[in-house]
């Protein structure tokens, strides 16, 4: 990076390098402009310190999108429905509402009851690529885990399972700072197509109810006793879950098998020491945040790092350069399987932090402990397709050989 590129910086209009690499940028703002000021008269957050400040403060700091969402969507369109009813971009009383029902449902124990079927999942999987000698990480493996987990914990029946990653990819591609016409399409036709499909989900399971302590939708359905969800809310946090489950825990599991052959002293690590996955999957979280963008409203005058802020200011935290700031993290970009403690924002923080980072982590540690275990020489076998996001740092497909 140029020293002036800070000064250039537009999330809207990025290089298609920063997509590659965003990282650099990242250090370079941090550096220069820690609380840069946007074209658009939005902020844009790098510094861990100021990152976490604005979550703490929900109260000035708000996650409702109305205002955000009504001119990029269009008010009353399916993508604006869906995105300012769910749980991530709203505040009390419908966030509480809604997160302590999810909650609920995914207690320690839910958690640990899932390990023999994820298990069993992954090795079936693994089993598979073995016959086949090769595997694309993504499509094959790291994308299917979540879709079954997730489709388990709403009780999608397996054989209406294909199109929820295609539904998911169009919906949070649509969050992407800049938009084309066909995104904005995509987004709006596969919430449509959603809710079609979960409307009649929802009535089977009204006539069929499962265990409320195991099966999310269940437990949506009926509320807590005290309260219960509309059908609008219902459903729009249904879509939610999915999306939610599905593209950050695929990411963490290619990101970080992606990352590996590049470090290959952590992979003879974690190879040797098979206890030290926990901590390793922390660290893939911070090195390769599988989601890198978050974003607030303020709602009264502020302060951030030193700039002051008005009301109404957008303000984006930028997770991935949090989770590189040096003042927190020793040599930042170094992948360090037994760093601990590892105080990265990679599922937010405070009030809005991840309902289910604890499902999260159970998929990656034993995803990326049984795959390593199994494959311990696999190496990149081909063109790797990134996914091209801003937002949502990823791939779409990752070719390796086996070894």
């Amino acid at each position: 990076m140029s020293a002036a590129a800070p000064a250039a910086f537009d999330l809207r209009a990025l290089p298609a390098s920063f997509y590659t690499d965003p990282y650099p940028t990242y250090h370079a703002l941090r550096a220069e402009t820690p609380v840069r000021r946007m074209p658009d008269g939005s902020l844009f957050l790098t510094r861990h310190a100021d990152v976490v400040a604005v979550y703490r403060d929900a109260k000035t700091f708000v996650s409702d999108k109305r205002l955000e969402f009504a001119p990029k969507y269009g008010a009353g369109t399916p993508l604006y429905r869906h995105h300012t009813t769910s749980l991530v971009f709203n505040d009390p009383p419908l966030h509480t509402r809604v997160r302590r029902l999810i909650v609920g449902a995914l207690t320690a124990r839910a958690v640990a009851e899932m390990e023999p079927a994820l298990v069993a999942l992954v090795e079936r999987l693994l089993d598979e690529a073995e016959r086949r000698g090769a595997i694309d990480l993504i499509g094959d493996y790291a994308a299917a885990i979540p879709v079954e987990v997730i489709g388990n914990l709403l009780g999608v029946p397996q054989g209406e399972r294909a199109p929820l990653r295609d539904w998911s990819l169009a919906i949070l591609g649509a969050l992407e700072p800049a938009l084309t016409e066909a995104q904005l399409a995509r987004g709006h036709e596969a919430v449509a197509a959603f809710l079609d499909y979960l409307r009649g989900l929802v009535a089977d399971r009204r006539r069929r109810p499962g265990d409320p302590a195991h099966d999310v939708l269940t437990r949506l359905i009926q509320g807590d006793g005290a309260d219960q969800l509309c059908e609008e809310e219902l459903l729009q946090n249904c879509i939610f879950i999915l999306n939610a489950g599905h593209e950050t825990t695929t990411n963490l599991i290619g990101n970080a098998l992606h990352a590996l052959p590049d470090w290959p002293e952590a992979r003879a690590r974690l190879l040797a020491e098979p206890g030290l996955m926990q901590s390793a999957v922390e660290e893939f979280l911070r090195y390769e945040s599988s989601n890198q963008l978050g974003n607030r409203m303020s709602v009264a005058a502020a302060e951030i790092g030193g700039v002051a802020v008005s009301a109404g200011t957008p303000v984006t935290l930028c997770i991935g350069a949090a989770n590189r700031d040096p003042a927190v993290f020793p040599d930042p970009d170094r992948l360090d399987v037994t760093r601990w403690p590892n105080r990265h924002v990679a599922f937010g923080f405070g009030v809005h932090q991840c309902a289910g980072l604890a499902v999260a982590r159970l998929e990656g540690q034993i995803a990326i402990s049984r795959f390593l275990r199994r494959f311990p020489h696999y190496r990149l076998n081909g063109q790797v397709v990134r996914g091209g996001r801003a937002r949502f740092r990823g791939f779409l497909s990752v070719p390796v050989a086996l070894g």
